[in-house]
Order: C-alpha cells, then structure tokens, then sequence
C-alpha cells in the first residue's frame, strides 16, 4: 500500500524531491518581412518575391511558417492568386514541374 504524502512529511519544499525539468523550447520569433521593408503594396508582378510565399506543392505557406503579420498576409494571398489566375505563378505542383523542367518538342 502506498503511503499517502501529506504536508506534515516535508516542513519546507527544499525537503521535496524535485522532478529534473527540461527547458522550455521557445522558437525564435519572425519578424513580418513587409512590415520591416515598410512596403505599402504588394506587387502581383514581383513573382520572385511571391514564389517564397508558395509551398513546393503549390500552396500557400500559412501565417506561422512565414512569419508575415495578419494584414499583409491578407494582402499576399490576393496578390499571390491574381498572379495564379493571369499564369504567372503555378497552381499546382506538377505545373511546377512542367515550368522547370525541360522543354519538349
């Protein structure tokens, strides 16, 4: 039977014993990219600037991974699918692949 720890056992919490404790990880926090540059618009034509914003699959990367604030990334997605809809950027992945890779006859 167990003995039921009570606080009459341990007089001060120096007498506990103490369970080892890992250190919190706290990822290091990104900064918007526009708002640093302070850029008042963002351009649907800059397709090298946008394409940083695109997964390899096509995507749209989410706020937490590219680190850009609310207002800009509602701003970057309609810039990012006005460049899709006039095929400056792709769709999908294999749209990718076909704008990489070699040219066929």
């Amino acid at each position: 039977m167990r003995q039921k720890v009570t606080t009459q056992m341990y007089q001060r919490n120096s007498d506990r014993p103490r369970k080892p404790t890992k250190r919190r990880y706290f990822p290091k926090r990104r900064h918007c990219s526009f708002c640093a540059d302070k850029a008042q618009a963002i351009d649907y034509k800059e397709v090298a600037k946008l394409r940083r914003f695109l997964s390899d699959r096509g995507k749209i990367e989410p706020r937490r991974k590219t680190g850009v604030c609310a207002k800009h990334q509602r701003i970057l997605s309609v810039a990012l699918k006005r460049a899709r809809h006039i095929a400056l950027l792709p769709f999908t992945a294999e749209h990718l692949r076909q704008m990489s890779g070699p040219v066929r006859e």
